[in-house]
């Protein structure tokens, strides 16, 4: 009995880097040229920001918040930094006025929800089309241009073969899946989305536990906006819409619940690897990308639907 149980946990476990191996292994099939070195190489670079910004989701839900403002926070700090990184300044400065910008936002939402008591999805509703507006008005709603190469050369670098982009992703996930799982604060962060009223009781701090989830968040989406405007060349002020459901969608498909207080950092690295792949093997083999959209829509309900089930067995 208790081997069977032992088994159905592993199975559930590690379902989502079964289907991912899968899907890697049908897609090869399908079409050879998926694993080759430059598709590859590719997917890495989607991956990267897509990844960055789905870490800081994870602390966010984990929490037992929501964050639907990270896309145009984005947009935002990489308008910024296009506008800093045109070579009058060094490299450092459009980098940490894009960080220190997301992190205001990440601020603001936490202050909202934590202090002011708003549900994070009105929040982070509100400060989505704030910020996206911030955006368009400094830009005059038209792309920045005239980066510098050094900046260019960011995104476009590799080491040993290895894009600049991941090395930044692999970084964030250490620094991100240390603090959760080998410190008293991710402790916390788990104990907050457990359950607020018993974290609150035993002595934690939970409003500044929750504003930190957010400033986080917010921090890597001004990471994230400085990378794109590199990669792109360019910093665009509609740029990275939906990124807020693409970071939502790595985090529940790999097992961060969407009611807080359960997910860990590897099955987030997975849910974004898992995402990417669906997106660049639809584009190999021809498929519009409207599709990409309803597959995206379907993972979500159904990795919500497979965690609510899960959790209602448990109970």
């Amino acid at each position: 009995m208790k081997e069977t149980k032992r088994t159905k946990g592993l199975v559930s476990e590690y379902f989502i880097f079964v289907i991912f191996i899968a899907l890697v292994v049908i897609l090869a099939c399908l079409k050879p040229s998926f694993i080759s070195p430059r598709n590859l190489v590719n997917i890495l670079k989607q991956a990267s920001i897509n990844g960055i910004l789905a870490f800081g989701m994870m602390f966010v839900i984990v929490a037992g918040g929501f964050d639907m403002s990270v896309g145009s926070t984005v947009a935002f700090t990489g308008i910024l930094a296009a506008m800093l990184g045109q070579g009058n300044y060094p490299i450092i400065v459009p980098l940490a006025v894009a960080m220190l910008a997301g992190l205001a936002v990440g601020v603001l939402n936490g202050v909202g929800v934590a202090v002011g008591n708003l549900p994070p999805f009105i929040m982070t509703l509100g400060t989505m089309t704030a910020v996206r507006g911030l955006a368009l008005l400094i830009s005059n709603g038209k792309p920045v241009i005239g980066i510098s190469a050094e900046y260019k050369a960011i995104a476009a670098s590799s080491v040993c073969g290895i894009p600049m982009l991941a090395i930044f992703l692999a970084v964030i996930i250490a620094v991100c899946a240390f603090v959760l799982s080998k410190t008293v604060y991710g402790r916390r962060v788990y104990a907050c989305g457990g359950n607020l009223l018993a974290a609150k009781v035993s002595g934690i701090n939970t409003t500044m536990i929750r504003i930190s989830t957010f400033a986080i968040a917010g921090l890597l989406a001004g990471l994230s906006g400085f990378l794109m405007t590199s990669r792109v060349t360019i910093g665009q002020p509609t740029a990275a819409e939906s990124y807020e459901m693409d970071a939502i969608t790595a985090c529940v498909v790999g097992g961060v619940s969407m009611s807080g207080g359960v997910g860990k950092p590897w099955g987030v690295v997975v849910g974004c690897l898992l995402i990417t792949v669906i997106a660049n093997g639809l584009d190999i083999m021809g498929v519009s990308s409207h599709w990409q959209k309803i597959v995206k829509g379907l993972i979500i309900v159904l990795a919500v639907l497979i965690d609510i089930k899960g959790k209602s067995k448990k109970n």
